[in-house]
Formats: C-alpha cells, sequence, structure tokens
C-alpha cells in the first residue's frame, strides 16, 4: 500500500467513508466464516485470506497510531507484520482490522490526501479476499463510486498514461491519468470491477471489456 497527495477537487472524507462502508459489509463477513476459509489463496502472491486481512489491519493501525519507520508498507515490511500476527487467532485479526476501518479515516481526513492511497488499497484487498472466496462484489458494492474517485486522483498522482472510461451504468465518462493535450487518451468501455482489476493489477478472467490506445501493462502499476 502506498500514499498519495490531493487535488484541488480532493473531499477529505472520501479515504474515510471508503473504508466504513467496507467495514459494515466487509466484517460481518469474516466473522461468519469457518476458519478454514482464512487459509484459501489470494491473488496476491504468496498470501492467503489470513495474510491479506493482517495486512491490512497493520496498514491501517500504523495510520492510527502513526508509526510510519523508514520503509514501512514496503514488501519486507509487510511480511514482518504479517509474520508478527502469526500466532493471533482469526479472530483477533479481523478486531484489529475493524479498529483500523473505523478510526484511520480521520487522521486520513487531516492528512490532506497523502493517505489516500491507503483506503483505496484496504477497498482492493476486501475484493481480493471476496474475489478468493467466490462472493459476489469483489471491486464492486456500496463503496465503488468512491473507490473511483480514488483511482483517478491516484492515476494522476502516478502520472499513468491519460485514459478516458465510458464505464457502464455511468453517465458520465471517467478521466484517468495525466492528460497534456499532445496526444489522444486511451479508451475503456466495460464495467467498473473489470477497471479496478485492470489499473491494480488483478485477473482478469472471465471479464469482458475493450481497451484501445494503450496495453493492460502500462495501466496496472497503480499501487507500483
Amino acid at each position: 500500500m502506498t500514499t498519495t497527495r490531493t487535488d484541488e477537487t480532493h473531499d477529505p472524507e472520501r479515504p474515510g467513508r471508503l473504508l466504513r462502508t467496507e467495514r459494515d459489509a466487509l466484517i460481518p463477513l469474516l466473522r461468519e466464516a469457518d476458519d478454514s476459509a482464512y487459509d484459501i489463496r489470494t491473488c496476491c502472491p504468496g498470501w492467503t485470506v489470513r495474510h491479506v486481512l493482517a495486512h491490512c489491519g497493520s496498514a491501517l493501525m500504523r495510520v492510527v497510531e502513526n508509526r510510519f519507520e523508514e520503509g514501512v508498507y514496503s514488501p519486507e515490511s509487510n511480511d514482518r507484520d504479517i509474520a508478527e500476527r502469526a500466532d493471533w487467532s482469526n479472530s483477533r485479526v479481523v478486531d484489529e482490522l475493524e479498529r483500523g476501518m473505523t478510526e484511520a479515516g480521520a487522521i486520513m481526513a487531516r492528512a490532506k490526501g497523502r493517505m489516500d492511497g491507503i483506503a483505496l488499497g484496504e477497498w482492493v484487498h476486501a475484493g481480493d479476499v471476496r474475489a478468493a472466496w467466490g462472493k459476489p462484489g469483489a471491486y464492486g458494492g456500496a463503496g465503488l463510486p468512491d473507490a473511483l474517485r480514488l483511482l483517478s486522483e491516484r492515476s494522476r498522482v502516478v502520472k499513468a498514461v491519460p485514459l478516458h472510461a465510458d464505464i457502464d451504468g455511468r453517465d458520465e465518462p471517467l478521466l484517468l491519468g495525466t492528460h497534456d493535450g499532445t496526444s489522444p487518451p486511451a479508451r475503456y468501455i466495460g464495467d467498473a470491477p473489470t477497471l479496478i482489476r485492470l489499473y491494480t493489477g488483478r485477473p482478469l478472467t472471465g471479464t469482458r471489456y475493450e481497451l484501445a490506445g494503450a496495453r493492460e501493462s502500462e495501466l496496472s502499476t497503480i499501487f507500483s
């Protein structure tokens, strides 16, 4: 997970709102699951559902507790955070995640956009869990409007290729990346969850979309 900065249209409440919306949908699902479900592999290389949740909880508690030592959120740091929770029960892992999703938003609101990427990453990881369990709503659901806006903002921060997205069911196109006017933007036609998958490097098996003017590999750098 990485941080972002804001632009002039930034809504400071959006990250916290996205986290709380996802909390209300995800936490009951987690508490109803059998322990064996936590051992299912996700699309994140080497990570089970439990690993993803341990990472998400620890990442949010770093925000809550203001712990940002050098190298935080690097692969090595993430692995250490997961290892520190190896002896925890699944219930304790979920407790920490719920607390983080509840408390981190207020701190993110004061950070003027610098932590928005963390909220977006948490929401994407919740989609990873749903996808691993075969549950509906992966990379979608009630938080999708806020997630799309954060994705658009993040794509400008990382100077992604310009893209004009015509999203199913959305009246206005979504503009992503850095538009400098020197060349026409790439074009996407399809649904919103697939667009999220494209930008976050998630598997595209079973999806249907049109992409012109850019390669998939050019888009999947949002958290690199």
